[in-house]
Formats: C-alpha cells, structure tokens, sequence
C-alpha cells in the first residue's frame, strides 16, 4: 500500500525557531546513526520513519558514517524518502555530516576541503538528493586550519549543495571562532549540534551563551546518555544492552553503583512527573530556550511514541529544577 501521511501531522508538534535563523525545527528531530543500517530490519525502520513524519517531526540527522556498515543509514533512507517521501521533500529538514573516518588514505577522515566535498557528493548520491537542508562538519581537526574547514562549508552552500552550514562536536571557543569566520564569509552558521544530557553538563560552560549571543540554533545528540537515562538500568545491567555488549559508546564500568542510584531518584521524580524518565530528560533539555530541538534515537516505533510524550510536560517548578541538581551532584 501507498504510504499517505496523516493530514493533521502538525497540530501536536511545537516548532522553535533555530537561533535568528529563518528556519524553524521540530521540537524533536529523528535521528539515523544507529538502528537504520544494512544490519536493522528494513521494515521496522521504515514504519519508524513513517511514525516520525506522521507526527510531525520535519527533521532526519544523517551523517556519512552512520550503520553499520558506514553510509548505509543513508542509502536507507534514501530508499524509504523514493518510496514514500518523494512528495514531500520539501516539508523535510535532511542534515548529513563528514568528520569521521569514513574510507582509507589521507583525504577520508577530519575536516579538509577535499574530504568534506567528497563526502557530500557520495552522500548526496546515497540518498539521491540535489541537495541537503544543512551539511554539519562533525568535529573540530586539530590539524586542518579551522578557514579551510570553514571555507568548505560556504563553498558547499554556495554550490546549492547545503542550504546552510552547521558545526557538530566544537568545544565553545572553537565553536566562536568557527561561527565568527562563517559569519564573515557570508554563510551564517545556522546551528551547532553538541552532545548534552543530563549526565553530560559540558556545553553549559559556555557554549550555550556562545550560540545565544550569536543566534546560533542548538541540537543536544544524546539526549539519554546512551539508554542510561531510561528505565533499562534502574536495576543494574541488563544482559541485551549496549552497556553489556560493551560494543558501542557506553562500557559496563559507566553503570556505578552511584549512576544507578542518581537513574533511581530520577525516575522518582519524572513518576511525579507523571512521565517517564526518559521523557523527563528530553523534557529537562527543551526547557531551555536556546534548545532548539533534541535529537533523539528509536529502535521502533513505539519507542519514539514514548518519546514524543515528552512534549505533554516540559515546564519544572523550582523545587523539581533543585531536586535533579541535588540528584546529579
């Protein structure tokens, strides 16, 4: 059957401006670096995808490597935007990334012009796109003068390859220095995409008022801490989790006895909440207003139902603001 999205997919999502952007995202966006690989379940992925536009969510984060293998979430959801997608492209904010290793030799990894303009172009084909909404160099190289990263970043705009340029992973006065020259090139930088959660405070110290002052947009990845900010470790570690497998970014040695008991009153306090944990902690991120949306993972559809329910309740009182910083000391 022929996918036909729900007529009223935007009436229950909020939409926040992106810094002093004219764009506006999805409170939450979906996000493919894991769970829409060669190695996932086609079908599951394509019913989460469905559920995601459906609901109102407009944005789809994409980078080269993401899997496994490297570049097939991309492929995916190539395939799954022709077969049901096609038209609505234009209703669609698609962001893709290079800055990560992505084929051998010297020009497949960091943040040289080459590299970042080859790896749009193979991106691009992967999903059969003319183009994406925003191209993200995804870490800061130590080794590549920041203007020529900068630089591939307005090239690649002004080619009409990107709509606009973001930076994923720059510590604050990098992320400055970065915006600064953009700014100066005569391609803004539109948004920085920062790993924060509640267990991850880092962009607090000064990024935040960085992209605020200089109207940058902001989109937390890892909103739960790689699952620890869910219901799945309240009980120590299951045997079917990352933090078992020790596979992905979260190793056992994270799962202290101290972790699960700060997971433990959290979960207290999102009960009388009325949400879940993890809906607190995505809840927790948006209740700033330099959030422009959280970035968040689904290995199933009803996985991302649950989370959408964060939007239900994202003001704290004082005393419940007190309580998680107590917790989290």
């Amino acid at each position: 059957m022929t996918y036909q999205p729900l007529s009223n997919r935007y009436q229950n999502m909020q939409y926040r401006r992106c810094g002093r952007s004219g764009i506006k995202l999805s409170a939450i966006s979906l996000g493919l670096w894991h769970n829409f690989g060669h190695v996932d379940v086609y079908d599951t992925y394509q019913k989460t995808l469905r559920l995601a536009f459906d609901s109102g969510i407009t944005h789809f984060d994409l980078a080269n490597n993401y899997g496994p293998p490297p570049g097939s979430a991309e492929e995916n959801f190539g395939r799954i935007l022709k077969e049901d997608f096609f038209n609505y492209r234009d209703e669609l904010i698609i962001s893709t990334k290079a800055g990560y290793t992505m084929w051998d030799g010297p020009y497949g990894d960091w943040g040289s012009k080459k590299y970042l303009v080859a790896s749009l172009d193979q991106s691009l084909k992967r999903m059969g796109l003319d183009y994406v909404d925003i191209f993200y160099h995804h870490r800061p190289d130590p080794e590549t003068p920041l203007e020529e990263t900068m630089q591939a970043l307005d090239l690649i705009v002004r080619q009409g390859k990107a709509l606009y340029a973001g930076i994923s992973n720059y510590p604050a006065a990098e992320a400055e220095k970065a915006i600064h020259i953009l700014k100066q090139l005569g391609t803004p930088c539109l948004i920085h995409q920062p790993k924060y959660s509640m267990f991850v405070r880092d962009p607090e110290a000064g990024l935040l008022d960085v992209l605020a002052r200089e109207g940058v947009g902001c989109i937390p990845f890892s909103p739960l801490a790689q699952g620890l900010l869910t219901n799945k470790y309240l009980h120590g570690i299951p045997e079917d989790s990352r933090a078992a497998r020790s596979t992905g970014f979260l190793q056992k040695d994270q799962v202290t006895p101290q972790r699960i008991e700060q997971i433990t009153n959290l979960n207290k306090l999102a009960i009388q909440r009325g949400q879940s944990l993890a809906q607190m902690a995505l809840a927790w991120l948006l209740k700033d207003d330099r959030v422009t949306s959280v970035l968040i993972g689904a290995s199933r559809p009803d996985q991302l139902a649950d989370s959408l329910k964060a939007l239900d309740n994202i003001k704290f009182s004082s005393e419940e603001l007190a309580s998680i910083e107590d917790i989290l000391k």
